[in-house]
């Protein structure tokens, strides 16, 4: 399984050339707020895919959780559905494209997150000076995929 890293602008390029076949996309995309236009919505996609996991999740770290009234237990709360659509990803032999606004925080959080577990090199990503990984998003999306693989008894491959 190839995991790829993708901003919004690359995605909707991508969309309009040569999307690759036999793909899962992960799409973290800005929820509702102040802070964006009102005409804003998430990748289309579709035309390509419906192997498609939308989450809408705010880019914050541990310390402004309370300013958005959440706690680290209500971040992301879809971290473990979205485990069993990368272990069920994984199970029908798709790569997994990562896609968030800017493909930098995220998207790549949640990639380094899917290497480690898989692969034990989600250092990689953390270290590759193009990205900036949501370390909560890492942290929601480790975990449960650890939850997931240990409930359903598959190995650490």
């Amino acid at each position: 399984m190839k995991i790829f890293i993708y901003s919004r602008k690359a995605m909707e390029k991508l969309l309009k050339s040569d999307f690759p076949e036999n793909v899962a996309i992960i799409s973290f995309y800005d929820p509702p707020g102040s802070f964006r236009d009102a005409d804003y919505q998430p990748v289309d996609y579709s035309t390509k895919t419906d192997c498609v996991f939308e989450v809408a999740l705010h880019d914050i770290d541990f310390a402004v959780l309370p300013k958005y009234h959440l706690t680290y237990e209500t971040y992301f709360p879809e971290a473990d559905e979205l485990a069993e659509f990368i272990f069920t990803a994984k199970k029908n032999g798709k790569d997994i494209i990562c896609q968030c606004e800017y493909g930098e925080s995220r998207s790549s959080g949640c990639a380094a997150a899917i290497h480690e577990y898989f692969y034990k090199n989600g250092i990689d990503v953390f270290a590759d000076y193009r990205y900036y990984p949501n370390q909560m998003v890492y942290h929601k999306v480790y975990d449960g995929l650890k939850k997931y693989g240990t409930r359903n008894g598959k190995a650490e491959e």
